[in-house]
């Protein structure tokens, strides 16, 4: 039998985009939609992020979340809803004091972090296990996790059930996650993913896919991304390692050079070069007995 391999879609970021793209989703019904469109497509599973209607800027806003949720849950998505937990750690330095958060920051507690996924309760959310500096279009900030707060968001998925999938943006953050493993703060099996292609992160090849695999712990469930141009060559890369895959708008907003897509194309053209490689995309259902998730969020 072929190797099932879960395909994930993310729907929609946080960070800016290209005001000329036609079907950019930002409303919780736009978003919503676009999950729908994502399974039927061929998904096994939506990352979901959302925006803030009136101005498409990202938002942590937890009525959005659950407005968001509700709406694909009403659509009858059955596709494994993972929900961002990333929002919460921007810290942009005083120009003139990098010892103090300048304007644009947005460091929040713990359980300020969680709140959403509480309300929401997905079968999955991401943890970002990862200090790093990052770009946002022109704005540099520093993506911060302390291992302290990380600690904190952990152990609360695990008091709520919900299974954290654990991203990763060097070799140093699988090192953390594998202590936080051995520390009791993740449940196993785990569910990392590894992200590939930001401004000052993993270059997107196979070299740096390969090495960072072989850092993770034997039981883990794995997938990896590529961002822009070489989302779909790290599709077949990562299936071809073993592991699973993700491709959507907050990756890649284009088919070809100039072309915008739709999730629901990057979802078709991920399965077909999955299909290609001999191997088959799960179904949500068996996406669900892969990841070993305890039950099916209902509303």
């Amino acid at each position: 039998m072929p190797r099932k391999v879960i395909l994930t879609c993310a729907v929609v970021g946080e960070n800016q985009f290209n005001r000329a793209h036609p079907k950019f989703p930002v409303t919780p019904h736009q978003i919503a939609d676009a999950a729908l469109e994502a399974e039927a497509a061929g998904a096994s599973a939506v990352h979901l992020h959302v925006r803030n209607p009136s101005t498409g800027n990202g938002s942590r806003d937890p009525a959005l979340f659950l407005e968001m949720a509700n709406k694909v849950r009403a659509h009858g998505v059955r596709a494994i809803m993972n929900i961002t937990c990333g929002g919460g750690g921007i810290y942009r330095a005083d120009p003139n004091d990098e010892s103090r958060a300048g304007p644009g920051s947005d460091i929040a507690p713990a359980h300020e972090r969680v709140r959403h996924i509480e309300m929401t309760m997905p079968e999955v959310c991401s943890i970002d296990v990862c200090t790093q500096n990052q770009l946002d279009g022109n704005s540099e900030y520093v993506y911060l996790n302390t291992q302290s707060t990380l600690r904190k968001m952990a152990r609360r998925f695990q008091e709520l059930g919900v299974k954290p999938e654990i991203e990763v943006f060097a070799p140093g953050d699988i090192l953390l996650a594998n202590k936080m493993l051995e520390d009791g703060f993740f449940d196993r099996p785990p569910l990392y993913q590894i992200v590939m292609g930001t401004s000052w992160g993993l270059p997107a090849t196979a070299e740096t896919l390969i090495y960072m695999r072989n850092l993770l712990p034997q039981d883990a469930t794995w997938a990896a991304f590529g961002i822009g141009r070489m989302q779909m060559p790290m599709v077949a890369q990562s299936a071809l390692l073993g592991g699973n895959v993700r491709v959507g708008l907050e990756d890649n907003l284009y088919l070809s050079r100039g072309v915008f897509a739709t999730n629901g194309q990057l979802v078709a053209r991920a399965k077909q070069l999955i299909e290609s490689l001999g191997l088959e995309v799960a179904t949500p259902d068996e996406a669900r007995e892969i990841l070993q998730l305890k039950q099916r969020a209902t509303s």
